[in-house]
């Protein structure tokens, strides 16, 4: 079995596990776990659904993603980044679709794994990560303000953040200032927690002492229990979701949209991880494992899994140094499930979606943002674009646009940095520039040296090619230096094949030099080759070439 598709659990076990390890990896583990246990259940409610089933998430989606991932410390449960996508998908086919465009979802991700199309995940430009990444936290913001403010709508809450800032501006006379002073005392609670005691769990003490606020003053503020009933004392049997051909293709579109946000969010935390670790993922391994990890969590009806970056990161500096961390943070949230759901109901929805703001604003890479506002023109544009366009229209939407107006500029950039000229001399091909500083020796009337520099691909083709159709009538002997060609296209291989053919009708021969394996191989399928051509390791060959065809 190839090295990239073993999961990582049986490489800490080939290393030996010992106590010490195990010791370190509980206490990152439940350090986890107190971190997630509200995160979790606020990330459910806010995608649509029970609470509940963001715990079923956490629990077996991460211990799986823990058990088969390609990463040591990477950490799955439910994210704030699948807000918008689940919510409409439940939505639009109901909690049955979302189940099972979550587990069509985990059948994409295992085949994008064993196909190796991890790799590609690292082609995504950085402005479209942080602009898609910030464009996600202004929906998950939006999305909370209804509990935030304890407003109540004459209907349901409209999904697009347009209709939605305006059904909730109109609601602004039901402002319940119970759910405010809750949700005011969550976050100051966790960022002067944050700050003061950065090591302890800032959220889930904030939500218990607000839960606390609430009882005992008895506010008047929706909670767990009043809005859903409170949570079950364990997990459910795992269960088919409904399957039929029809129910498959109208999820098709958004299990599609759920596979390559998990599959760009999870690799970019395992990305992170790395960076704070030293050690490399494994992506093929971490995709699969994130898609049987959406598959389990189907089953026991949970919704989308992906690793996350501030419990994968929470786990770093936990100490956590083995996959064994991530699954012993899914049992001890099973352990809390099992002993303390009664006091879940106790929770006020205005805590959960005071710290689902916090996490939104803890998305936004705000130095990132503005250092890409200020870096260059192509930068900030699809920055902006990426942002915009996931904040006002669909995320995978944004991600394509982004990525696309990322490669023209790439393209663009590319294309300009193409250089190719005539070479007076030897001397001036060796000196790297034609200024007059440099004498021109031994100027053979008969020949030209032209120097192509840089990528030649179909972008810059039409730069080459202008210059190249320039080629003097009356000499004889065309040199084209290819020495500083490191990849060719059959676009450019084409531009050459048409100046040899201009070349052949007039009578001059040519004769390339310098050019890699890969460029040779391209002009070889375009047949510019010997005996059309000459092959040369060097402009100094050619001439005595050319010299020594004269001497005879």
């Amino acid at each position: 079995m190839p090295d990239s598709l073993i999961p990582k659990t049986v490489s800490v076990i080939a290393e030996g596990y010992g106590r010490t390890r195990l010791k370190a990896d509980a206490l990152a583990g439940l350090t986890v776990a107190i971190v997630a246990l509200p995160l979790s259940m606020a990330i459910a409610i806010a995608s649509g659904v029970t609470p509940d089933r963001g715990l079923y998430t956490a629990i077996v989606g991460g211990f799986l993603v823990s058990l088969l991932g390609g990463s040591r410390v990477q950490i799955g449960g439910p994210a704030g980044a699948f807000i918008v996508l689940v919510a409409a998908t439940g939505a639009r086919h109901g909690i049955d679709g979302l189940l099972l465009a979550t587990a069509m979802a985990g059948i994409m991700l295992v085949a994008a794994g064993y196909l190796r199309l991890g790799q590609y995940i690292k082609f995504i430009p950085y402005p479209v990560t942080v602009g898609f990444t910030a464009g996600i936290a202004v929906i998950i913001f939006a999305s909370q303000l209804r509990d935030l403010f304890g407003l109540t709508l004459s209907g349901s809450e409209p999904g697009p953040i347009v209709e939605k800032t305006v059904a909730l501006g109109r609601a602004a006379d039901t402002v319940n200032w119970a759910a405010v002073v809750t949700a005011t005392l969550t976050i100051g609670i966790i960022l002067a927690l944050r700050r003061s005691r950065p090591h302890w769990p800032g959220m889930l003490i904030a939500v218990g002492a607000a839960s606390v606020l609430v009882a005992a003053l008895s506010l008047p503020t929706d909670t767990i229990g009043s809005r859903f009933g409170g949570i079950p004392r364990g997990l459910p049997l795992p269960t088919l979701p409904p399957l039929s051909l029809e129910k498959a293709v109208a999820v098709f579109p958004d299990a599609v949209s759920l596979a390559l946000l998990g599959a760009i969010e999870s690799l970019l935390s395992a990305v992170v991880a790395d960076g704070m670790t030293g050690r490399r993922h494994r992506s093929s391994m971490e995709l699969i494992a994130q898609g049987v990890a959406n598959l389990g969590s189907a089953l026991f009806g949970g919704i989308c899994v992906t690793g996350t970056i501030a419990r994968t990161a929470t786990n770093v500096r936990a100490g956590g140094t083995s996959p064994v961390s991530g699954m012993l943070h899914s049992v001890f949230l099973l352990l809390f499930m099992l002993l303390a759901a009664p006091l879940a109901s106790y929770i006020p929805l205005a805590s959960l979606a005071g710290v689902l703001a916090v996490v939104a604003w803890n998305m936004i890479e705000k130095p990132a943002f503005m250092a890409l506002l200020r870096s260059s023109y192509g930068d900030a544009v699809v920055l902006l674009a990426t942002f915009f366009i996931v904040v006002f229209r669909e995320l995978t939407e944004g991600i394509v646009i982004g990525v696309a107006l990322g490669a023209l500029l790439f393209i663009n950039r590319m294309a300009k940095s193409i250089s190719v000229g005539e070479m007076k001399s030897l001397e001036l091909l060796q000196a790297g520039n034609g200024d007059e500083e440099h004498p021109v020796i031994g100027d053979d009337p008969e020949t030209v040296i032209y120097r192509i520099a840089g990528v030649f691909f179909f972008g810059s083709a039409a730069t080459v090619a202008a210059v190249l159709d320039r080629i003097a009538d009356q000499r004889r002997n065309f040199i084209l230096d290819c020495s500083e060609i490191p990849f060719m296209d059959s676009t450019a291989a084409n531009i050459i094949e048409g100046t040899l053919r201009k070349a052949e009708r007039i009578g001059v021969r040519v004769i390339i030099v310098g050019a890699n394996t890969q460029v040779r191989r391209a002009l070889y399928q375009h047949h510019v080759r010997p005996p059309r051509v000459l092959m040369r390791a060097s402009v100094p060959a050619a001439l005595d070439t050319i010299r020594s065809e004269r001497r005879t």
